[in-house]
C-alpha cells in the first residue's frame, strides 16, 4: 500500500462524504473486507478523486449519473450526501436524476429520485437534530 495515497484519499473521502460515514464504514471493517476498504481508499479517493483533471463538483455529476444507470441505491444515497459537500444543488442533482432517466431508463430515475429524496430527508433531519 502507498501509505501516502491512503492518507490523501482518507482526507479527500472524508471531506466528501463526511466523518460520520466514513467512521461507521471503517467501524464494519474486517479481515475479510479490510483488503477493499483499502482499496477503495487509496485508489477510488487517493488516486483518482485526487487528481487535479476534474473538480469535486463535476466528479460528484458524474458519479451520481453512472451509480444511478448502474442501480446501486446504497452508494447513490451516499454520493447525494456527497455531491451536496461538493457544491451541488437539490435542483442540479435532480437534472442529473432527469437525464439519468433519459438515458439510463425511467425505472433507474424513479429509484434514483425516491433513494435521493431519502437522502435530502435524512440531512433535514439531522439539521433539525443540530439545532435542537
Amino acid at each position: 500500500m502507498d501509505k501516502d495515497l491512503y492518507d490523501k484519499g482518507m482526507q479527500i473521502r472524508r471531506e466528501v462524504l463526511g466523518d460520520a460515514y466514513v467512521d461507521r464504514a471503517l467501524a464494519k471493517s474486517n479481515a475479510f473486507n479490510d483488503p477493499l476498504q483499502e482499496l477503495v481508499t487509496t485508489y477510488c479517493w487517493g488516486w483518482n478523486w485526487g487528481r487535479e483533471g476534474l473538480p469535486r463538483r463535476d466528479r460528484s455529476l458524474i458519479n451520481l449519473a453512472m451509480i444511478a444507470v448502474l442501480n446501486r441505491p446504497h452508494e447513490l444515497k451516499v454520493h447525494v450526501r456527497g455531491a451536496l459537500n461538493n457544491g451541488l444543488s437539490r435542483e442540479e442533482i435532480r437534472e442529473v436524476l432527469l437525464q439519468v432517466g433519459i438515458y439510463g431508463g425511467i425505472p433507474a430515475a424513479v429509484d434514483s429520485f425516491r433513494i435521493a429524496n431519502e437522502a435530502f430527508a435524512e440531512i433535514d433531519a439531522e439539521g433539525s437534530e443540530e439545532l435542537a
